[in-house]
């Protein structure tokens, strides 16, 4: 199975330092944190969108997913969010990368109200997405932590464009255990998102195997070939220790997971 690493877990590292890092440590491919203060942002212009694939390219490495932060369930009209949508899902192909992650971000008010928003408006962009070669996921976050609250949504929109990243921290702390995510999902599954943290209570990251989430529990459910990514998430908690030195442990501990 191969696995990605998350740019996130590496905030301040240019793009291709990060992206050499992973692949001497073992890693295959790269979730790419899109924001305006990082090496991936919508304002890139066409030739630093060539470089950057031709970076990862070079590198060995596979753009998996455009981390993006849109909410396709947040309230308020629905233009800015088809507009970010757009414009997210053009870059995402123009770096050569599988996926669009994004967040359901419902937000106060009722839930089946968020959901009319979120498939109202993944429904509008399926199509380009699918033109594109590029598939939106969804992400089980925020409003929609549960797999069982998310996949109700895309049964709903009912595109092969349209799938779930399953971010085994969330449905974790919804109660979920890996064997009902994986039911409420496995029909939308883009793949899976792991982490390790300490307790509910405590969720500053740590090497992968030193907290208590059922990342094997998890993995073995997969099918031969998911992807699995890593995300580190270095910028909300300052105290972690660096990723950089666990990348080699980390691959090592997931690959002697994973099945087949």
């Amino acid at each position: 199975m191969p696995l990605a690493l998350a740019t996130l877990g590496l905030p301040d590292l240019p793009l291709d330092r990060a992206a050499a890092l992973a692949a001497e440590h073992g890693w295959h491919g790269l979730e790419l944190r899109c924001a305006d203060d990082q090496p991936v942002r919508l304002g890139l212009d066409a030739d630093e969108r060539r470089h950057t694939a031709r970076l990862l390219s070079r590198a060995g490495l596979l753009p998996l997913t455009l981390a993006s932060y849109v909410g396709v369930a947040a309230p308020g009209p629905d233009t800015p969010v088809l507009a970010a949508l757009t414009a997210h899902l053009r870059l995402a192909a123009d770096l050569g990368c599988r996926h669009l992650r994004v967040f359901p971000h419902g937000g106060p008010g009722p839930a089946a109200e968020a959901d009319r928003r979120a498939v109202r408006r993944l429904r509008a962009a399926a199509p380009q997405a699918a033109a594109l070669g590029v598939r939106i996921l969804v992400e089980t976050h925020d409003s929609h932590r549960a797999g069982a609250a998310l996949a109700p949504l895309l049964r709903r929109v009912d595109h092969p464009a349209v799938g779930a990243l399953w971010d085994l921290l969330h449905t974790w702390l919804a109660g979920e255990t890996p064997e009902q995510t994986h039911r409420a999902l496995g029909p939308h599954l883009g793949y899976v998102q792991v982490k390790d943290v300490a307790s509910a209570d405590d969720l500053t990251p740590l090497p992968l195997g030193a907290g208590i989430l059922p990342i094997t529990d998890c993995l073995r459910l997969l099918p031969h070939g998911a992807w699995v990514a890593w995300e580190y998430e270095a910028p909300w908690h300052p105290d972690a220790a660096p990723l950089a030195p666990q990348l080699g442990p980390g691959a090592r501990h997931l690959s002697a997971l994973l099945p087949g």
